[in-house]
């Protein structure tokens, strides 16, 4: 169901929304539920921020569980934080209890305290936040785009309705559910349309949060409207521009507002200086540039263009079914390579199986400067590790290093590694690609380093459940259980580069961590 039969929201004071919960819980019978710490046991720390740290928690007389809010009040004090906190509580108690919850809403399950902390118990995304999914797949395909962006349609819309801006959309406070459909979080900045309240504090907290977010990406920056930046007045129609620059996202791989700090990409964001790539499909370039209006009142979603209707009635959302779309099952996130530069786009069903031991033939074990990786290291021991060598392997292993040294120019960047395989290739991220020299060694390892900058950009992690799957002579995807790499080789040489990625994974397999511990080292800023 989308907002078309909830309620109008009304203009709300702060100081009345607990007396008007009461009301509204004791004409439904209910009664306020009253806990504390030790109502819970604290399984889990799912995020940390700089006044609170959430949980997963189980309630002990339910076994229900919950995602636990946990803040500490002297921090809260000292840093001024006070109305932020009470305005993400004052929200989520409206949207629960006020105006009944909703499916796309984290609901507030109850507040307590205690002398140093307080506690907010709300809904327990299961499966994450879509930023996670960007991180892990780069870019989705059109099924889940369109699914997502019309359930943040509705969602935005239920909210308006209900007399709510949010005004910090981004892709980590969009979580998803057991059934994989969004939940809006984090209401720390939002407001109550036409309320009373002051809003230089709001307004700062949201030009301030990007200096702290520990996000993947820069932060709440590149999802900021102008009108937050300056001193206009922020209006409901903020959260479509937001929603703009989500979309933008989920179809290219990255926002629209990209710049070396924050501070650039505040300029880039008022002068409305952005490009589309190569491959941005026509209607869905249609909507963003539509959303995407320096002026809040030509803005697709505002009052004055037609509101949701107008959102909705965009061709690019034909195909939707609204009235359904809560009860429908969300469409599955899968690694996608969007088409662009002349290659088709590539799915995949790939899943890491639970068997993550599969065989390896002696013809697909490459060769390792002329050597076979099984006469280079000892078979028994299956390691790369010196003490285990034949020293006539050991005495030749370091006489091709120290060729290596004095010949290969990326030497510096291995760690002191025999390299097995280099070479260009495109490290594409959705519709963008960045050229990289990438190094496969012994140990095993992967590095990538830019080859104009000679600088160290990252290292794709080895581990058990690593899996390589070719799509054809120049395209070929990385699988970690973390984040799938997309990778084209312009010589044509990508079956080559898997059979030689395999077979080092294969002969180091006893040495090489779990599925837990294979996590990307670089920083995804750097590319």
């Amino acid at each position: 169901m989308c907002s078309k039969d909830m309620p109008v929201g009304r203009q709300i004071k702060k100081s009345s929304i607990s007396q008007m919960v009461m009301i509204q819980m004791l004409k439904n019978g209910m009664q306020p539920v009253q806990k504390s710490a030790v109502d819970f046991f604290f399984l889990q720390i799912l995020g940390e921020g700089c006044f609170s740290t959430v949980y997963r928690a189980r309630e002990v007389s339910s076994g229900k569980e919950f995602a636990l809010k946990v803040l500490n009040k002297d921090l809260i004090r000292r840093h001024d934080k006070v109305v932020s906190v009470m305005r993400e509580k004052d929200v989520m108690t409206s949207l629960t209890y006020l105006h009944g919850g909703h499916p796309y809403f984290v609901s507030l399950y109850c507040t307590f305290q205690d002398p140093t902390r307080l506690y907010f118990a709300m809904t327990y995304a299961k499966n994450g936040d879509l930023l996670t999914y960007l991180h892990r797949l780069g870019s989705f395909d059109e099924d889940v785009t369109l699914f997502y962006s019309a359930e943040l349609v509705c969602a935005i819309d239920i909210l308006h309705k209900c007399g709510i801006i949010h005004r910090d959309l981004k892709p980590e406070n969009i979580l998803l559910g057991e059934n994989w459909h969004i939940m809006l979080s984090d209401f720390g900045t939002a407001k109550f349309v036409d309320s009373e309240k002051d809003e230089t504090d709001t307004k700062s907290a949201l030009q301030e949060e990007h200096y702290r977010s520990r996000s993947t990406f820069v932060g709440t920056a590149q999802y900021l409207s102008p009108e937050v930046l300056v001193d206009g007045e922020v209006g409901p129609s903020c959260d479509y521009w937001a929603l703009g620059a989500i979309i933008f996202q989920m179809v290219s791989g990255l926002p629209p507002f990209r710049a070396i700090n924050d501070y650039h990409t505040f300029q880039k964001i008022q002068k409305l200086d952005y490009n589309f790539p190569e491959g941005f499909p026509d209607l869905s370039k249609d909507l963003v540039r539509k959303f995407l209006v320096s002026d809040p009142n030509k803005r697709l979603g505002s009052e004055e263009t037609g509101g949701s209707e107008a959102v909705r009635s965009h061709p690019y959302f034909a195909t939707v079914d609204w009235d359904n779309l809560i009860t429908k099952t969300p469409p599955p996130f899968k690694p996608y390579l969007p088409a662009s530069c002349g290659e088709p786009a590539f799915h995949s069903d790939y899943h890491f199986p639970d068997d993550i031991e599969p065989g390896l033939d002696d013809a697909a074990v490459t060769r390792l400067l002329g050597l076979s990786l099984k006469d280079f290291c000892s078979p028994s021991q299956n390691k790369g590790n010196l003490e285990t060598e034949e020293p006539e392997l050991a005495g030749l292993r370091e006489k091709k290093l120290n060729i290596q040294r004095k010949e290969h120019k990326y030497h510096r960047f291995v760690e002191g590694n025999l390299i097995i395989k280099s070479g260009l290739l495109d490290k594409k991220k959705g519709l963008f690609a960045r050229r990289r020299m990438f190094l496969l060694t012994e140990g095993p390892h992967i590095f990538y380093v830019d080859p104009i900058s000679m600088e160290l950009k990252g290292k794709i992690p080895f581990c058990r459940k690593l899996r390589v799957e070719a799509k054809n002579f120049r395209t070929f995807f990385v699988h970690t259980p973390s984040r799938t790499y997309y990778l084209f080789d312009p010589e044509r040489n990508a079956l080559e580069w898997c059979k030689a990625i395999e077979a080092l994974r294969e002969q180091y397999l006893n040495e090489l961590p779990e599925e837990s511990d294979c996590l990307d080292t670089k920083n995804t800023k750097r590319r």
